[in-house]
C-alpha cells in the first residue's frame, strides 16, 4: 500500500487512545476495532461473535469448525509409493483389487521424469487389464499415496513378522501394543503422529485389534547443531575452530564482515562436523557418550571439540582402571581390610545403580553420565588398596552400568575381565537400600540464612540434640553473640537455621 500511494485504513489497535499515523506493519494481536461505525471500541474476540450472530440472522454465514488433516499427500505422487488397490471399470466403477492379486506390484518398465506428475499410467501393459468381475476394459488406479501410508501402521508388524498373508494377528496386537516409546524429530509430531493415531482408531473402528492409541509415550529429540561464521563478503562458510587459521585469515570480532550461523548437522548447506571424522579420531563410543551427556534428549546441542575430547578423556580413565586391575590382580596392598573405607566406596556403588536406573528410565542420559563419572572417581581415589574381590564386584558394575551409553568399550572391557558373554545379555544391577544409608551427616548452620558452620552429625540425632550442637558451635557463639533467638528452624539431614 505505502509503495503505490494506497490509503492505509486501520480497523483494528492495540489502544484506542494513541494514534498510529506512523504504522510501519499490520497489527497482529489482539485489540480494539476502530473505522468500523457501531462497533468502535469492542474487543476483536467480542466483535467476532457480534458479527457471527449478524451472519446468522442474515443468513449468509455461520460458524463451522474446519479440520485441516492432509490428503495423505496423495497430491505428491512418487513413482515408488504405495499403489491404491483399486481397479476403475467403465461398467461397475472403482472395486477393489480381488485379495489373491494382492499386493499390487509396481511396473519396472517405467521411465522417472521431473516433469510428469504420474508415473504409472505411461506402462499400457500394466495400466489396462480387464475388469474381474464383468470383464470389461478396466484401468488401474496409477495414483500412488505417499510413504506416509505405510510408515501410518509398519509398526503392527513388528508382533507379526513371520506372517505372510496378513499384516497382523488380533491378539498378538492386543498383547504387545501399544508402543511404550515413540522417539522422533519435531516435524513427526504433527504428519506421522497425526496418521499414526487416525489409522488405529480406523482399524479399531473395523474390530481389527482393540487398542486406541498407537503409543504409550512421545520423546521429540533435538537437534545437534555445529556453529560457523559466515562470511558477507565472500559467503565463504569457516567452521569456528578454524576461524584463525591461518587459511582463513578472518577476524571473528569484525562483525561488518560475519555473521554465525548454527546449522543442523544433517541437513544444512553448510555441515561443520563430519560424523565421520569424530569416529576416526575418538571412537564412536566417544561420539555417543558426547551427544548423550551435552543435553538432554529433548534439548538441541551444540558440537563442542572441547567437550568432544572431555568425554574422550574420561573413557580414557576407565580404560586405564581396568587394564591397572588385570596388571595387579592377585597381588596384595596395604589397607585391604580398612572396612570402613571399603563401605563407603560400596554406598558410591549403590548410588550409582540406584541414581543410573532412575535416570535412564526417565531418559535423563546427561546426568546418568555424570553418576558414572563420579562412580568412577569414587574408584579411582584409592583404587590399589581396595581388596581384589572388591575390586572385580565395583568393576563389573561399572562396565554394565557403561554399556547403555558406551557399548563397544564396554564389551571390549567385560571380555577382559575373563568373561565369555556379552556384557548386554547381563541381568541389570540392583542396588542395595541399607547399603546406602549414611550413619552421619554434614550439617549446614545457618544464622539468619547465611552459612556460619557445618558440623558432622549423627542420623538418628533428635532436634534437641541438633539445636545443643550448634548453640555450641564457637562460631556460632560468636554471631549469636548474647542476641535474641527467634526462631529455630530445622530440615533433618540437611539445615538448621537460628534466626536471632
Amino acid at each position: 500500500a505505502k509503495k503505490y500511494k494506497i490509503t492505509i485504513k486501520e480497523v483494528i489497535t492495540k489502544d484506542i487512545k494513541e494514534s498510529n499515523e506512523n504504522i510501519k506493519s499490520a497489527f497482529e494481536e489482539n485489540g480494539f476495532l476502530i473505522n468500523s461505525d457501531n462497533y468502535d471500541g469492542i474487543s476483536n474476540s467480542e466483535a467476532k461473535i457480534k458479527f457471527l450472530d449478524i451472519a446468522k440472522n442474515k443468513g449468509w454465514g455461520e460458524e463451522k469448525i474446519q479440520y485441516r488433516l492432509r490428503d495423505w499427500l496423495i497430491s505428491r505422487q512418487r513413482y515408488w509409493g504405495c499403489p491404491i488397490p483399486i481397479i476403475n471399470c467403465s461398467e461397475c466403477g472403482p472395486i477393489p483389487i480381488e485379495t489373491q492379486d494382492l499386493p499390487v506390484k509396481l511396473p519396472k518398465e517405467v521411465e522417472i521424469d521431473s516433469n510428469k506428475i504420474n508415473f504409472l499410467n505411461q506402462s499400457n501393459e500394466w495400466l489396462n487389464i480387464k475388469c474381474p468381475r464383468c470383464g470389461s476394459k478396466a484401468k488401474r488406479e496409477s495414483d500412488t499415496m505417499d510413504t506416509f501410508m505405510c510408515s501410518s501402521w509398519y509398526f503392527l508388524r513388528y508382533p507379526c513378522a513371520e506372517l505372510n498373508d496378513k499384516p497382523f494377528i488380533k491378539e498378538k496386537i492386543n498383547k504387545w501394543l501399544p508402543v511404550d516409546q515413540y522417539v522422533g524429530g519435531v516435524e513427526h509430531a504433527i504428519l506421522h503422529l497425526l496418521y499414526a493415531r487416525f489409522l488405529t482408531k480406523a482399524l479399531k473402528d473395523n474390530n481389527l485389534f482393540d487398542i486406541n492409541e498407537p503409543f504409550k509415550k512421545l520423546l521429540t529429540q533435538g537437534m545437534v547443531q555445529s556453529a560457523a561464521y559466515k562470511n558477507k563478503n565472500t559467503g565463504r562458510y569457516v567452521p569456528l575452530n578454524k576461524i584463525k587459521d591461518i587459511n582463513n585469515p578472518i577476524d571473528p570480532d569484525d562483525n561488518s564482515v560475519l555473521e554465525i550461523l548454527f546449522e543442523k548437522m544433517s541437513k544444512s548447506k553448510y555441515n561443520g562436523i563430519d560424523p565421520e571424522t569424530v569416529i576416526k579420531k575418538y571412537g564412536a563410543d566417544t561420539a555417543r557418550m558426547f551427544i548423550l551427556f551435552k543435553a538432554p534428549p529433548e534439548k538441541d546441542l551444540e558440537w563442542g571439540d572441547s567437550d568432544v575430547e572431555g568425554q574422550f578423556r574420561f573413557l580414557s580413565r576407565v580404560w586405564k582402571l581396568y587394564y591397572e586391575f588385570l596388571n595387579d590382580h592377585g597381588l596384595e596392598k596395604v589397607n585391604i581390610n580398612n572396612e570402613n573405607y571399603e563401605k563407603n566406596i560400596l554406598r558410591s556403588m549403590n548410588i550409582a545403580i540406584k541414581e543410573i536406573s532412575h535416570d535412564i528410565e526417565n531418559n535423563q542420559f546427561n546426568t546418568a553420565i555424570s553418576e558414572l563419572m563420579k562412580f568412577c572417581n569414587a574408584i579411582s581415589q584409592d583404587f590399589k588398596n581396595i581388596s581384589s574381590n572388591l575390586k572385580k564386584i565395583l568393576l563389573k558394575n561399572l562396565c554394565i552400568l557403561l554399556a547403555p551409553f558406551s557399548p563397544h568399550i564396554s564389551e571390549e572391557l567385560w571380555h577382559l575381565l575373563g568373561s565369555n558373554e556379552s556384557v548386554h545379555s547381563q541381568n541389570w544391577p540392583q542396588y542395595d537400600p541399607k547399603s546406602i544409608i549414611m550413619n552421619s551427616y554434614e550439617l549446614v548452620i545457618q544464622i539468619n540464612g547465611k552459612v556460619r558452620d557445618k558440623i558432622n552429625i549423627s542420623t538418628d540425632a533428635s532436634e534437641d540434640i541438633i539445636k545443643q550442637k550448634s548453640l555450641e558451635r564457637p562460631n556460632i557463639i560468636k554471631w549469636i553473640d548474647n542476641k535474641e533467638i527467634r526462631k529455630i528452624i530445622i530440615v533433618k539431614g540437611k539445615i538448621i537455621n537460628i534466626v536471632v
